[in-house]
């Protein structure tokens, strides 16, 4: 069976515009020639791979099969690309990371801007997904990497540990829990919380886990930032679990109060995860390097205490 690689990059984009006159443009293709080569593709492998609806295509299972090892073909025909131009030019290539909040908002701007600064001809595609969904992206190759924080189930990724931070609760000054030895989650719960936005990584894993204890957190506001979250708990409008790290840096302008938790899910080892670490791009290989250079020198975690 013989595949021409400009048909699988034509089906990837038809799939992911759910549209055949769209993902031909994409493709820079009539509709006709790209239905044409369609058509032979889905004759070449037996089987359909979209289904015709009224408000557009939708996969079949097939399809979805074919979509994930378009994908990977994809990446690693640009790893390839991007290898080889390193003979020529210096310090080129693309990358592309799903994150979490904590990557995306509090170190990976200052570790990018230094990155990229070094390497003008270097592109960078950072975007904030949940965990399941980072694991899902890199598994499927739609992204080079992704940082993630917490428990891993590794199978079929390659993971590089770079820095420990760990989850606390922060009050506003003179709040009741401030009084309590231990805090628990399960003790947070009678308050109300200041929250990171729908769908960012925090709020999702918080969501779970008292959904795991069969109660409801008090969400009174939804933000979409630490600072944001600081400066509303700082005000009094409720409290928050936030990772330390951030939390540190915004209490050196707030007045705020921070609590260790007792919980054994507190302590968050970030680590970066790749299908194949060989199989990189060098750019790629590089930044995660520059990762753990910048951790090694903050100490491997957040820098400061709680006290």
């Amino acid at each position: 069976m013989h595949f021409d690689f400009a048909d699988l990059r034509l089906f990837a984009r038809i799939a992911e515009e759910e549209n055949l006159s769209r993902g031909a443009k994409k493709a820079f293709l009539s509709p006709a020639a790209a239905s044409a080569r369609l058509k032979a593709l889905e004759d070449q492998l037996g089987t359909r791979l979209f289904y015709r609806e009224s408000k557009g295509l939708a996969l079949t299972p097939a399809g979805e099969r074919l979509l994930r090892h378009a994908r990977v073909i994809e990446r690693q025909f640009e790893h390839v690309r991007s290898d080889f131009e390193e003979f020529s030019k210096d310090s080129v290539g693309h990358i592309r990371i799903f994150a979490n909040t904590t990557a995306v908002t509090e170190f990976m701007p200052e570790v990018l801007a230094h990155f990229m600064a070094e390497r003008p001809a270097v592109t960078v595609d950072l975007q904030e997904r949940q965990t399941r969904d980072i694991i899902r992206g890199v598994l499927d190759a739609s992204a080079d990497l992704g940082i993630i924080s917490g428990p891993l189930n590794s199978e079929g990724l390659e993971v590089v540990h770079f820095s420990t931070d760990k989850l606390v609760l922060v009050t506003p000054a003179r709040h009741p829990l401030i009084e309590r030895s231990n805090v628990s989650l399960v003790d947070t719960l009678e308050y109300e919380h200041v929250s990171m936005h729908e769908g960012s990584t925090l709020h999702a894993f918080l969501t779970d886990l008292v959904r795991d204890e069969r109660r409801k957190l008090q969400i009174r506001i939804q933000v979409r930032s630490f600072e944001a979250m600081c400066r509303m708990i700082e005000a009094g409008v409720g409290i928050g679990i936030l990772p330390l790290s951030a939390t540190l840096r915004h209490r050196r302008t707030m007045k705020l109060e921070i609590l260790e938790l007792d919980e054994p899910w507190a302590i968050r080892e970030r680590v970066v995860i790749a299908r194949e670490l060989d199989g990189l791009p060098s750019c790629a290989k590089a930044l995660i390097d520059e990762l753990i250079k910048v951790a090694e020198a903050a100490g491997g975690s957040p820098s400061g205490s709680v006290a």
